[in-house]
């Protein structure tokens, strides 16, 4: 990250003041932008609409509004950013709330540093990242909720090389490994999945798995 002209910019929103500022620590001397910390809910968003930052590294469990309402506020006001869950909680109603809110990820504390540092950076790239044994009760429980797939709004306006991206995100790939795969560029994959977003009138990378597996096309 040091190398970058333009680092990422980070918040972090934990009301641990240790936890926090170790958290904070480790982001800057990794070369992050830390724009702004907060404790409470009610902090995190007026920093947020002041700072602007690309991820938001968010603890659950604050004082009002709870992690889970400020994912969806921050969403709500800016689609683009990307938000990383950080909790004590591995609980399945937690980390469903989180990501139907619109978390782009979700680790628990017990990660370390080295898991901490590139689930930022992972996040950052667009990537959905969960600590191990979460992506699958994620993709498992949207499986389930899932009906018989709805009328495609927009999925017939994919170009086919969309559609091969999208199977790729549904079935937990990295936008790297899609691009090593399909012989084309990071960018190249960031491009297509930005263009699937925007037919499908979508905000991030798993609400695009969530409408892969109610179309099927995570078992293709």
């Amino acid at each position: 990250m040091s190398d970058q002209a333009d680092p990422v910019r980070v918040m972090v929103v934990d009301d641990h003041p240790m936890w926090r500022d170790a958290v904070e620590r480790d982001l800057a001397q990794a070369g992050y932008d830390v724009v702004a910390v907060a404790a409470t809910g009610r902090e995190a968003l007026v920093r947020f609409a002041a700072t602007r930052p690309q991820v938001v590294v968010l603890d659950l469990q604050i004082p009002a509004p709870d992690g889970v309402q400020v994912t969806t506020e921050i969403v709500r006001l800016e689609p683009e950013v990307r938000v990383l869950v950080l909790s004590a909680s591995g609980e399945q109603g937690d980390v469903l709330a989180a990501v139907t809110a619109g978390a782009t990820g979700y680790l628990v504390k017990s990660a370390s540093r080295a898991e901490l540092l590139a689930a930022v950076r992972r996040v950052a790239d667009g990537d959905a990242v969960f600590t191990p044994g979460l992506a699958g009760l994620v993709l498992g429980e949207f499986q389930r909720r899932s009906e018989a797939p709805p009328d495609d709004r927009a999925g017939s306006a994919l170009t086919d090389r969309e559609t091969e991206v999208l199977r790729m995100v549904a079935k937990g790939m990295s936008y790297r490994q899609i691009a090593e795969r399909l012989v084309l560029s990071h960018r190249t994959v960031q491009n297509h999945v930005q263009n699937t977003l925007r037919k499908l009138q979508m905000h991030n990378r798993v609400e695009l798995t969530r409408y892969a597996i109610e179309h099927g096309l995570d078992a293709e």
